[in-house]
């Protein structure tokens, strides 16, 4: 009984843990995408720094689950809700990343005009913020029916991806002397896209602890969808 509360307890931190990181990264791509609309350089280097704090947070997270399993030898859902903490703590620090990528573009342009009004990318910033909250949230209650639903939203901010890259090539096409500022923003919409397949990787997750198998929730419009660019 004694090993079981203390299991018990180290799930519930680690459940904490992902609250607070989720919380960081959230608002790093929120900052970001600000410091990018309003051209502020000082924002963005403020995102950039606080970038370490997540990836310090998910090697604490990392280095807790390992000692745990050391310690309590956790099995079945137990052991499989330790390994997808570990999993989603990597995908959450990947997702700082690209905010920080964000706030990067932000200091690259900050000093002249933007090609053209921001408007679909922070629309993708809110769905993909929103996908992350609700994937963590649809994890710790174990609600599969929830983590399935974040695909659809997955597959609005690709949309917006898409419609924002097509419109840029229009702008390069018809003036190359704009090629330079609308590839910055067709980076910047990258990032945002991985950061919401990321947030789909969490909810995958749920099922994953759900029924031990893992499973690719990505829709066949997304498969199907353009890449620009490539991420590791």
């Amino acid at each position: 009984m004694p090993i079981r509360i203390g299991l018990d307890q180290e799930l519930h931190r680690m459940r904490e843990m992902l609250f607070q990181m989720e919380e960081l990264v959230n608002t790093a791509m929120r900052r970001a995408m600000e410091s990018l609309k309003q051209r502020d350089a000082v924002l963005a280097q403020q995102v950039i720094v606080d970038d370490d704090a997540i990836n310090l947070l998910r090697y604490e997270i990392e280095q807790f689950c390992v000692d745990t399993i050391a310690t309590q030898q956790p099995v079945a859902t137990d052991l499989r809700t330790i390994m997808a903490i570990v999993h989603i703590a990597v995908e959450m620090e990947r997702m700082g990343d690209h905010a920080a990528g964000v706030a990067k573009i932000t200091l690259k342009v900050c000093n002249e005009p933007l090609l053209k009004p921001l408007i679909d990318l922070p629309r993708m910033v809110d769905i993909a913020t929103e996908m992350l909250h609700e994937g963590i949230r649809a994890f710790l209650n174990g609600d599969v029916e929830k983590a399935r639903a974040i695909i659809d939203r997955d597959d609005m901010v690709d949309g917006l991806h898409e419609q924002i890259y097509r419109e840029l090539l229009t702008y390069m096409v018809e003036d190359p002397s704009t090629i330079r500022r609308a590839t910055h923003l067709i980076w910047a919409s990258h990032a945002v896209e991985r950061f919401a397949d990321r947030a789909t990787n969490v909810a995958e997750r749920t099922l994953f602890v759900a029924t031990g198998r893992l499973e690719d929730l990505t829709s066949e419009a997304s498969k199907a969808g353009y890449r620009p660019l490539d991420d590791n």
